[in-house]
């Protein structure tokens, strides 16, 4: 059990890091990677969602930066990556060899896993096909790419958002919407830019519009969004990997999972979360009996509603004292 009664439960303040480099890694992708907190303590690797997210300076505030040695990067195509929403050599093999390169740049010998959604995905198959580079997992918003999750994506959040799913199928014309994610999927990857660019900022409202158990109060505008080109990036790499049934072909993440039995891990959920349903969650937990399960009771999907956040700040203090 991990005593969390005299440790911090919220965000830590605004930190600059104190490196941030380009790793090429082929011939066409560069990625963006940073470091702050402590050069000397205890490596963490934040894992953004999406996929096709990016990472953002208030990521870094999840950890304790005189502990942790706080490593952020985003992944193909997204953020400061380059080339941006590009999807060639863009797979879940492609992602984990990333990370993989970027610990062997950094001289790190194992690291600390943070991730939610598409980030606990990524997470997990790092984390089951190499445990020996993971000293611990902290995982939000479980997401582990099976079809009736993809499924409940495109057409379930629409049993409790019906105005964000409606407006989300209306984009297309009515003789596409028996295939939501194949003609998206054509318009996000037409060359027209106004053709994908229109599809991309649809997509991400309808995602963002589902995230939080209480409505944001402001209208999902473009800078809700993080702007048209983080919504492209967003709703093409995602959908890119949702066609692809997540690059996972027959790895079944819940077989694996008795990988990870001997080594520490949090999971938290909120239990209205309608992006990723819990009952993924509590699949993952009865398998890893060994990990510690938080049900945030009054949160939906994103890690910044207040119970989901103070939840993974405590996760990350409780790790102190179980990691190297």
């Amino acid at each position: 059990m991990m005593d969390t009664g005299y440790f911090r439960d919220d965000l830590f303040p605004e930190t600059d890091p104190y490196e941030t480099g380009v790793l090429v890694l082929d011939g066409r992708h560069a990625m963006y990677w940073e470091q702050s907190g402590n050069p000397q303590g205890k490596p963490v690797v934040f894992i953004h969602g999406g996929p096709g997210a990016g990472a953002a300076p208030a990521h870094r505030r999840f950890f304790d930066p005189k502990v942790y040695r706080i490593i952020i990067f985003d992944q193909r195509g997204c953020g400061r990556s380059t080339p941006h929403a590009d999807i060639v050599d863009n797979t879940t093999d492609h992602l984990v060899d990333d990370m993989e390169r970027l610990r062997e740049h950094l001289g790190i010998d194992r690291w600390l896993l943070f991730g939610g959604s598409w980030g606990s995905t990524l997470a997990l198959v790092y984390g089951t096909r190499l445990p020996e580079r993971c000293s611990g997992f902290v995982l939000r918003g479980i997401f582990l790419g099976t079809d009736p999750e993809l499924e409940w994506f495109l057409y379930g959040m629409g049993t409790f958002f019906p105005e964000a799913n409606r407006t989300f199928q209306e984009f297309l014309p009515e003789n596409e919407r028996d295939d939501l994610l194949g003609n998206y999927y054509k318009r996000l990857t037409d060359p027209d830019a106004a053709v994908h660019r229109s599809a991309g900022v649809a997509w991400s409202r309808y995602e963002t519009g589902c995230s939080n158990l209480i409505p944001r109060g402001e209208k999902l505008n473009l800078k809700a969004i993080g702007g048209v080109m983080s919504a492209l990036a967003l709703a093409r790499i995602e959908a890119h990997y949702f066609v692809n049934r997540l690059f996972l072909g027959n790895e079944n993440l819940l077989d694996r999972v008795h990988r990870l039995h001997d080594i520490p891990g949090v999971i938290v959920q909120g239990r209205y979360d309608m992006v990723c349903p819990i009952v993924t969650a509590d699949s993952l937990a009865r398998e890893w009996p060994q990990s510690k399960y938080v049900i945030v009771p009054d949160a939906g999907h994103s890690a910044m509603e207040t119970g989901i956040r103070k939840a993974l700040v405590r996760a990350t203090e409780a790790m102190k004292t179980r990691i190297p």
